[in-house]
């Protein structure tokens, strides 16, 4: 023992902060034969020979453990490497750079300057230069230029050890390291995305000729290794940069890594305008989760907007001074060495993930909790959505077909004007991007044939279309084209996890709220109301001339109440007519009632969310319009009453599916999971991968039954709420009340029967506590008004009636998770 500690003691000594990170331990190993290697770093160094914890933002804890050190070895120090440093990939300045780097350096120098030491080398970056363009390179000589905060705080820090070094130094800027298994994070993260075969991983925002150089870790231990043994031959000041001189361009590496992982010559990147890209990245890193105490579990998006303006970035290294001066040449070369980083990763994909510090993809992570291949996952998914394409190219030929139509319609029809040229225009687009759907690798062109359809639907409303056949024409196709482009299967952009695992039925339920049986309602309901409001936007555009209306006669002359209503101040002060937009919305509903599988609660969250959108929106109009009605314009309109009606319960339906989506995008928030990525691409959840079986084998009243019950009853106490509630909207009928009193009982009774009609739905039960509020004012409104005795006792007999029937909960058959609590 005593003969080896006199045989160290003998080895020149080398101080290296930061030694117990991946490059200290690496140049400890390489140095540790040759030299007395002393670590100091916030933790202890394994490798060393001796390790002490220090922190730079501590002059006491430097100049403690530098004491130690004289205590034990004197004065000379053969050389200090520094390599602690704070870095982070944000973009943003932080308080830490001038702490740790710039202050911490300081405070490292000064606890030096009575120490003899041979040699200073810091650990800087080749970023500190002003970047350049593909054919030239960046020298020793090239102003310094740092262009986001991390390389500008090296930049700081160098002049730093210009100013307060005492001792000779070298400055040495290292290009981009990496190894068989890990690499500098802008490559690390180009690998995963091509892995995943990401919609990002085709998309550029910058020169695909552009590149930067990148050092394997061995040659960066060599430089290092050769600047301690030479460092008195070396300039008393000098910066050397380190690197290898090619710097492969980003399309070449997109190439081969497209090549290597997925076996494709040559990968499709297009180039995004940077602006368009900025937008993306900043909505994407705005919305994503950051764990910092797990990182594991989450992770804010890496691309981020200050990374946009670096895409052009160019750094290829002339590096003579490290020949000259080092004898130093790269034995490695990045674009050779890639192989072996997609074999390491196509061997243990987790772990790679794991070694990089990237949060692995969903389906990784969901095979190796079942011991599965990854590789496996994302080859069956790939194969899965291959076959569905092939099963429904016909839908993309028929929009195909519908485009031409559309192009031949004009004609065909017998209109002409701004509506033919539009007609003809979609039609042309339609056909395009029913083509470009063919192809599964073009399946953004299946969302452009949608939003074509849309327009065509939306075309007979702005032009106010004086041909029925035109507005027939639009609706048929449109309606078509967004069906055969959105609804066919396999839906585009679904994560391969959420595909192909995770449950059907979401976890502590005992029903599934995206069943066809809990759709079909909903589905039956809006095409109640797009056959109204059809019906009604042709008589506002003028193509029948007469509406039929039942019960309700109107206040101009010759007209029943309904077209009283819809050619009102009120409906014409839309720019198109409102029954036809209304129309529109319900046919939306229908084609969305018909998107996704039946675990698209957790698939497809996007369109849950976007159901909602149209239907509680819609929802909200219906309501205000029939409480307007009599108020503003004096009569009713039968029609509109059923719209409001189907409305209304068309919310109770689907309120299930909005409370799974909402638990599960909770449940993953709390996982720290992308929360936006996940939003539109869907994930696995908690709970068996499984199918539910539908049996539509059944009598009719059977399937019908349980349509209508699935999540969904009346108990009578809320049944005797919307009787109430009617009772109150027709009072000036029924009751002869009037005026002010009168309207006042139609607001509320109105309100009442959408509280009750929403309330049916066991999830949304709790709502029938607003009953009570709205039931009270029944109370007080008579006596702010000269309310005469029947007017009063009506009004206090049904609050006191609607109070003392609220509180009942009535039977909930289904469970929900962890909203079930919330049911009480």
């Amino acid at each position: 023992m005593q003969d080896t500690e006199v045989a160290t003691q003998e080895k020149p000594l080398v101080v290296i902060t930061g030694a117990s990170g991946g490059v200290g331990t690496a140049l400890t190993q390489s140095l540790k034969d040759d030299y007395l290697i002393i670590g100091l770093d916030r933790s202890s160094g394994e490798e060393t020979h001796e390790s002490y914890e220090f922190d730079l933002t501590d002059v006491e804890s430097i100049r403690e453990a530098l004491d130690k050190i004289r205590e034990r070895h004197g004065h000379d120090i053969a050389a200090v490497v520094h390599l602690a440093a704070y870095f982070d990939f944000t973009g943003e300045e932080s308080p830490l750079y001038e702490k740790v780097n710039e202050q911490g350096t300081r405070n490292l120098l000064d606890a030096l300057s009575d120490m003899n030491v041979g040699r200073f080398v810091y650990s800087s970056t080749m970023l500190v230069h002003e970047p350049q363009v593909p054919g030239h390179r960046v020298s020793e000589e090239t102003p310094i230029g740092p262009t986001w905060p991390y390389p500008q705080s090296k930049a700081r820090t160098e002049e730093v050890i210009r100013k307060h070094a005492s001792m000779p130094y070298t400055l040495l800027r290292l290009a981009g390291m990496y190894d068989e298994k890990t690499s500098v994070p802008t490559l690390s993260h180009q690998i995963a995305r091509i892995y995943e075969h990401t919609f990002k991983s085709h998309f550029y925002s910058g020169n695909t000729n552009a590149g930067q150089a990148c050092v394997h870790k061995e040659d960066m231990i060599d430089a290092f290794r050769r600047t301690i043994d030479r460092r008195r031959e070396l300039p008393e000041h000098n910066e050397i940069l380190i690197g290898e001189e090619h710097a492969v361009s980003y399309e070449a590496l997109q190439n081969r890594l497209g090549e290597l992982i997925h076996g494709k010559k040559k990968w499709k990147t297009v180039v995004m305008p940077k602006p368009l890209a900025k937008t993306g990245a900043l909505l994407e890193e705005k919305s994503e989760p950051l764990v910092p105490d797990d990182f594991d579990k989450g992770e804010k998006p890496f691309i981020r907007p200050f990374m946009i303006d670096m895409a052009d970035d160019h750094y290829e290294l002339d590096i003579r001074r490290a020949r000259e001066q080092l004898g130093w040449e790269p034995r490695h070369g990045v674009f050779d060495t890639l192989e072996a980083m997609v074999d390491n990763l196509l061997a243990d994909p987790h772990g790679w993930y794991q070694a990089n510090g990237i949060t692995p993809p969903d389906w990784v992570e969901e095979a190796e909790e079942k011991g599965a291949n990854p590789e496996r996952v994302l080859e069956d998914y790939q194969a899965h959505a291959q076959r569905e394409h092939y099963r429904f190219l016909w839908a993309h030929f028929f929009n195909v077909a519908l485009g031409a139509w559309l192009v031949a319609s004009p004609a065909t029809l017998g209109y002409s004007g701004g509506m033919a040229v539009s007609d003809m225009a979609s039609g042309l687009l339609l056909a395009l991007f029913g083509a470009l759907s063919l192809s599964l690798k073009m399946s953004w062109a299946r969302w452009a044939a949608a939003v074509v359809g849309l327009w065509v639907l939306f075309a007979p409303l702005v032009f106010w279309s004086e041909s029925a056949a035109a507005y027939l024409n639009g609706t048929l196709v449109g309606t078509l084209a967004i069906g055969f482009a959105a609804l066919v299967r396999p839906a585009p952009g679904l994560s391969p996890a959420a595909a192909m695992t995770g449950p059907t039925t979401p976890p502590g339920w005992n029903n599934n709220p995206s069943s066809w049986f809990q759709r079909m309602p909903i589905i039956v309901l809006a095409c109640v109301g797009f056959f109204v409001s059809r019906y009604l936007a042709a008589y506002q555009l003028g193509h029948i001339d007469v509406v039929w209306d039942p019960f309700f006669a109107g206040t101009r002359g010759g007209l029943n109440g309904t077209e009283d209503i819809i050619t009102s101040k009120a409906s014409e002060a839309w720019p198109v007519p409102d029954a036809g937009l209304g129309g529109i919305v319900y046919m939306l509903e229908i084609l969305l009632g018909f998107v996704g599988a039946t675990n698209r609660w957790r698939t497809m969250p996007w369109i849950v969310a976007s159901f909602g959108v149209l239907i509680v929106p819609l929802g909200v109009v219906s309501v205000t319009f029939i409480i307007i009605q009599p108020i503003l314009i004096g009569t009713w309109c039968s029609l509109c009453l059923l719209q409001a009606g189907a409305m209304l319960l068309q919310i109770a339906y689907a309120f299930n599916e909005f409370v799974a989506t909402g638990e599960f995008l909770k449940r993953r928030h709390k996982a720290g999971a992308p929360l936006l990525k996940i939003f539109f691409t869907g994930d696995t959840d908690e709970g068996p991968n499984e199918s539910t079986a539908e049996n539509f084998q059944r009598k009719p009243s059977r399937i019908i039954g349980d349509a209508l019950a699935t999540g969904v009853n009346l108990p009578w106490n809320l049944a005797l709420c919307l009787l109430i509630g009617a009772w109150l909207m027709f009072t000036r009928v029924t009751f002869g009340a009037e005026g002010t009193l009168a309207n006042w009982d139609h607001l509320i009774g109105s309100l009442i029967v959408t509280v009750s009609v929403v309330a049916m739905a066991e999830s949304a039960r709790p709502v029938r506590w607003l009953l009570i509020p709205l039931a009270a004012m029944l109370l007080f409104i008579p006596f702010l008004h000269d309310a005469d005795m029947a007017t009063t006792v009506n009004s206090l007999v049904c609050g006191a009636a609607v109070i003392s029937l609220s509180p009942r909960r009535g039977p909930i058959c289904g469970q929900y998770g962890s909203w079930s609590r919330l049911l009480g």
